[in-house]
This record gives structure tokens, C-alpha cells and sequence, in this order.
């Protein structure tokens, strides 16, 4: 038998859950039988497998000790680099800025090389984040931007924040800010463009209609072009609504794809224009607008934040990208 205290990272979470991620060793079939027949308590009770768990309280686990056995290994996370671009770092969040070519999570084919995998390493050798010491919770992040795209991600410390910025981000009390490069120029200087969006799963690709159909999701995409030079411009974006591979295909939808940007653009357009085979794309502003209760990150509502290193912006200005 082990008992587990309920930490403050862990608290509100389900009953289930939380023994899911504790004890990961644990068939879930046998896991809710556990729970059913009282050898996992509450409490020294009962409880559902629904029972939401509250700070201090005591999880008993009756079950044999084969379950809690861990494999003696190196943290993978500790193989990952050390390089980091910080822009700013609390007690509670962590704001990085990414460079196009890092994933954020593990995919199929890079599991060790990842932003999550150097914030780990970052907090472990900080001495702020230790796994033995956790039951069940890790540092996340809020937000992600694809492996090709640069800019700033969310990082959450504890499970507190992790919760609240999740709110946030729903409601849309963040807003998100993006600078681009296009072939061709979008039709009006600003607009508010209204689409609706359905991803395929298989291809991991996204097609956008200026009508609604069968699955798709409503998208909103705010632009400004601030210049057009040779052919190019340079566009301010704000996401509305953040959906996957939104202004890739939105602005595609204008025809006026992405310079770099192989799957929704063209290969022919972007060998003529430098060849580039990343989309030059970047999240270089944050904004928090909190009109809501924000508990312990209320010390955010206001603050912007960005990234002075938006390499194409400048390349632009000089010409050099075509």
C-alpha cells in the first residue's frame, strides 16, 4: 500500500486521472476496478472515479508494489539541448521565443530534441522542477506554433497557472500577434477575414471555404499589410481564433500564400522568390487583456510582450528576399 498526498499542482483533478498519470504501470481496467471494489480510497473512503481531489488530501492505494515500480533510467529530458531563447520569467511562466526548426512537442520521428524537453531540463537544473518529487504534474505549455514557424509560446510552472492560462487563451483574454511575408499583395490595406476551416487528420492539412460545410470550424484572421516591395509583402496578422495552420491557409485563401510555405503555397513562387523552405511566419507579440479574474497571474493584465528577432522583417526592408 502507498498513500499520496494531493499537492497543490494536483489538485482538481479527477480521482482517475490522477491515479492514470501516478501510476501509469496500472491497467486502466484495473484501475476502476480498484476504485469500484474501495482499493484506491479518498480519504480512508470511498470514492467515484469522478471524485475531484482537493490540496491535502490523502490518495491510499492498496494495490501490489509492481505497480509503483520505476525503470532506473536518465530523465530523457535531460538529453535535450540547453539553449533557450527567454523573453520574460516568473515564479509562474515562462515566455520563450522559438526558432523555426524546433518542435514543441514530440512528434513520430523527434522525441528527445524539443522545446517542452529544454524547458524541463531548464527547470530541473534550476532546481524548480524535480519528477520524483511530483505525483502527477509537469511543466506545460499553454500554446504551441508549428515547427517551421517562429515566435513566442507560453510555459506554464505549476498546474495553477497551466489552468488559468488555458481559460484564458479560450476566452480569448490573450491576443496573439503574428508578422508574415507574402507572394502577392492581400486585396484591401486591412481587413477582418471570415472563413471556415476543416482539418484532415491523415494529411495534417487544413482547407479553408467563404462558406461553412460539414466539420468546419469558424475562423477569424485580422491583417494590415504595412509594405509591399517587389512583389512581397509584409503583413501584420491577429488571430481571432486560433486553429491549426490558420494563416498559412487563410491567407493562402486570398492567393496570397506564405513566402516559404511549401503545403500551402508554391514551390515554383518560392524558388523564384529565395527558394525558402520555411514559412516566414512569427508570433512576435503577446498581449494579456484579462476581463476576467486571473487569480495569481492578475499581475500580467495589461503587459505586452515581443520578440526582437524577426529576421525577415529586416531581409524585407533591404530587398533581399527576392
Amino acid at each position: 500500500m502507498k498513500s499520496f498526498v494531493i499537492t497543490k499542482n494536483d489538485a482538481g483533478q479527477r480521482l482517475d486521472k490522477f491515479v492514470c498519470k501516478t501510476v501509469p504501470r496500472l491497467p486502466s481496467a484495473l484501475m476502476y476496478k480498484y476504485i469500484r471494489t474501495k482499493r484506491i480510497k479518498v480519504n480512508s473512503k470511498r470514492a467515484e472515479i469522478s471524485t475531484r481531489l482537493c490540496e491535502n488530501d490523502t490518495v491510499d492505494m492498496y494495490i501490489g508494489d509492481e505497480f509503483f515500480e520505476k525503470n532506473e533510467q536518465e530523465y530523457d529530458f535531460m538529453k535535450a539541448p540547453r539553449a533557450l531563447n527567454i523573453i520574460y520569467e516568473d515564479g509562474n511562466i515562462l515566455l520563450l521565443d522559438k526558432k523555426a526548426g524546433v518542435l514543441c512537442h514530440p512528434d513520430g520521428k523527434e522525441y528527445v530534441d524539443t522545446l517542452i524537453g529544454r524547458i524541463k531540463r531548464y527547470l530541473y537544473e534550476k532546481g524548480e522542477y524535480n519528477p520524483d518529487k511530483e505525483n502527477s504534474f509537469t511543466p506545460a505549455l499553454a500554446n504551441r506554433i508549428d515547427r517551421n514557424t517562429s515566435g513566442i509560446v507560453i510555459a506554464a510552472k505549476n498546474a495553477e497557472s497551466l489552468r488559468i492560462l488555458n481559460e484564458k487563451i479560450k476566452s480569448r483574454e490573450l491576443h496573439k500577434f503574428y508578422l508574415c511575408v507574402t507572394v502577392g499583395t492581400p486585396p484591401k490595406k486591412s481587413d477582418i477575414l471570415t472563413g471556415y476551416l476543416y482539418k484532415d487528420e491523415k494529411s495534417n492539412t487544413v482547407r479553408v471555404s467563404a462558406k461553412p460545410f460539414p466539420d468546419s470550424k469558424t475562423i477569424k484572421t485580422k491583417y494590415t499589410v504595412l509594405d509591399s516591395i517587389d512583389g512581397l509583402s509584409l503583413v501584420d496578422i491577429e488571430l481571432l481564433t486560433g486553429r491549426t495552420h490558420q494563416i498559412r491557409a487563410h491567407m493562402a485563401s486570398l492567393g496570397c500564400p506564405l513566402l516559404g510555405d511549401g503545403k500551402y503555397g508554391s514551390n515554383k513562387q518560392n524558388k523564384k522568390f529565395g527558394g525558402y523552405k520555411k514559412q516566414l511566419l512569427c508570433s512576435y507579440r503577446l498581449q494579456f487583456d484579462f476581463t476576467s479574474d486571473a487569480g495569481i497571474l492578475g499581475y500580467l493584465d495589461g503587459r505586452s510582450f515581443e520578440t526582437g528577432d524577426i529576421w525577415f522583417r529586416e531581409e524585407f526592408y533591404k530587398g533581399n528576399l527576392v
